[in-house]
């Protein structure tokens, strides 16, 4: 019989995972329903958003839904409390379906079942894993979060070549997953209060850029490689810069087959993605992020 604290972490687990996935959902609409936005016009941009009710409860929402999950990892061990948030990528094939009423398709299907599978072997990984109190340096902290910059950037300038969409979901996942890194490097040191301007640079530039694939996307790719990305990234920091153990036997294993999918996953939503809607024609020029 579960513990009182830890069914009511779960149960927090569900809630954030529904009013998450929800949120995008209503962000998506929202940002569809707004004029191009642009990294070339941030400030107006920002503004278009910031006039949106229909955005504002998306954001609202994802506010509440990111509190909601703290809360439950306050509750409940994190692996029981990720295998119940794995789940949320299946709630928003769900829910972009129902919105839109276009029934997914089976490369989405694949794409969401193998996603979920890995998030789930992800977390089952994540069981007695230890946390070392050595971190990170200033210096690997660093070369993480520019090469992280870099393949946000070459990203954009793939989305030249291939659209706006995907490669503006896999910058967004990237920048935001970077916020998180830098957020768990920030306070080990003086020098790494740097690191609050980063974090800063990353959730802000990440959540624009993920206004615009909602633009050029349906929200299951949008939303789905960005949530893989912002899940699976720092995981994968915390084992390699932040003193985090990689598990060894069949939890060691489970971890390596859960990026295969993972990979495998975010590749099948991108194969997956619809033409770009014909509105989204505008020819603004690509900066990379700075």
């Amino acid at each position: 019989m579960l513990d009182a604290q830890i069914a009511g972490g779960l149960a927090l687990s569900v809630a954030s995972a529904l009013t998450l996935n929800w949120a995008y959902v209503q962000e998506h609409g929202a940002a569809n329903d707004l004029p191009p936005l642009s990294l070339r016009r941030p400030v107006h941009s920002v503004r278009l958003l910031l006039g949106s009710r229909e955005w504002l409860r998306g954001v609202a929402a994802e506010f509440t839904g990111f509190g909601l999950y703290v809360i439950a990892l306050a509750m409940a061990p994190l692996s029981l409390v990720q295998s119940v948030s794995a789940g949320g990528i299946a709630v928003l094939a769900y829910l972009s379906a129902h919105r839109s009423g276009r029934a997914t398709t089976p490369r989405e299907r694949l794409g969401v079942g193998v996603s979920l599978l890995g998030l789930i072997c992800l977390a089952i990984s994540l069981a007695d894993s230890v946390s070392h109190e050595s971190g990170a340096s200033f210096l690997s902290l660093s070369v993480w979060l520019g090469a992280s910059f870099a393949v946000a950037s070459g990203a954009l300038v793939a989305s030249g070549r291939f659209g706006r969409g995907v490669p503006y979901a896999i910058a967004a996942g990237t920048l935001l997953a970077s916020g998180d890194v830098s957020m768990k490097g920030a306070f080990e040191g003086d020098l790494h209060l740097i690191f609050l301007a980063t974090a800063a640079a990353g959730y802000g530039i990440g959540t624009i850029l993920l206004q615009i694939a909602y633009q050029h996307a349906q929200v299951l790719t949008a939303a789905g490689i960005s949530t893989l990305l912002i899940n699976s990234l720092p995981i994968v920091a915390a084992t390699t810069i932040l003193g985090e153990q990689v598990p060894s036997g069949i939890l060691g294993v489970l971890r390596v087959t859960a990026f295969v999918l993972l990979i495998a996953g975010a590749v099948a939503l991108a194969r997956g993605q619809a033409p770009e809607p014909a509105q989204r024609t505008d020819q603004e020029a690509t900066p990379a992020p700075t």
